[in-house]
């Protein structure tokens, strides 16, 4: 049974969702990064909004009063070449990011495009991955405080995987940081951390915004002992303020990398959204998340 469950685990993949934002190059760098230190092959994913640019266009609920069959046929004759064009253009931008990673020494690498809706078919690929990468930005993002949430909170909400967002520039991560809470979520994402590769070898600090109390200590030594299958340097530390500003100053002073964060739900208020917490570190986040769900 062990080597079945190894057997699966090799064939798990890092996926790179691609598109034709800035932070395409970054998402290709860092997913190479994910691909080599967790030994997994990578699969370039491309996916064109079927709304946008559909397969097959259809105007029949069009026809109406002064409606003319040659103008809603030109209509279909527009909507099939945009949708050929948009295919050619994601079949290049494929081409473009897998030379990227050959360069980057990646060996196994798969291009995948797809028409549809990006979370769907990031569930459909669910049971063969390992870890997602995307931008924290996509292409049709203007404002990030505006343009965070609709898509980027419904793939969190949906793909139970660990989805690492990044910037629009690499740098190679060398440390990490977890935040944690004490809850029983909060211990969830610990073991989901554990037994993932992602942050294998990476010093990572184990940081708690609260009370400075016996019961925190005892909280933050368990979560340590569950890590301890990473084989790093675990660092435990508890902060007080407000969390988001206490985590992000923590980071900026220590000049951590990637910080880890588990997307809960506390309350039946946000039971449809990522948690208040969560959505504020991506609008403003400067360097790599990794959300665990």
């Amino acid at each position: 049974m062990q080597n079945t469950t190894e057997n699966i685990q090799d064939r798990l993949q890092v996926v790179a969702c691609i598109d034709g934002s800035p932070a395409a190059p970054a998402v290709c760098d860092y997913a190479a990064w994910a691909s080599k230190h967790m030994d997994s092959p990578l699969t370039l994913l491309h996916v064109l909004d079927q709304e946008r640019y559909p397969s097959e266009p259809d105007l029949a609920g069009n026809i109406g009063l002064g409606s003319r069959e040659q103008l809603l046929d030109e209509l279909a004759q527009l909507d099939r070449k945009r949708a050929k064009l948009a295919l050619e253009h994601g079949d290049h931008m494929l081409d473009e990011a897998a030379r990227r990673l050959e360069n980057a020494g990646v060996g196994e690498i798969k291009k995948r495009q797809r028409h549809g809706d990006l979370t769907e078919s990031l569930l459909a690929l669910e049971d063969e991955t390992r870890l997602i990468v995307m931008g924290l930005q996509g292409e049709s993002s203007s404002d990030r405080g505006s343009r965070i949430g609709s898509q980027l909170e419904t793939i969190i909400r949906s793909v139970h995987r660990p989805i690492l967002l990044v910037p629009e520039t690499y740098s190679t991560p060398s440390t990490a940081m977890l935040a944690f809470d004490g809850s029983a979520t909060a211990f969830k994402g610990v073991e989901l951390l554990a037994g993932s590769p992602v942050l294998k070898g990476v010093p990572l600090h184990l940081v708690m915004v609260g009370a400075d109390t016996a019961e925190h200590r005892g909280q933050l030594e368990k979560a340590k002992q569950m890590l301890e299958v990473l084989d790093t340097e675990i660092t435990l530390i508890i902060l007080s303020g407000d969390v988001e500003q206490a985590l992000h100053k923590y980071q900026e002073e220590q000049n951590i990398d990637i910080m880890v964060m588990g997307a809960y739900g506390h309350s039946r208020i946000r039971q449809f959204f990522v948690g208040s917490t969560t959505t504020n570190m991506l609008r403003t986040a400067e360097k790599p998340l990794v959300i665990l769900r």
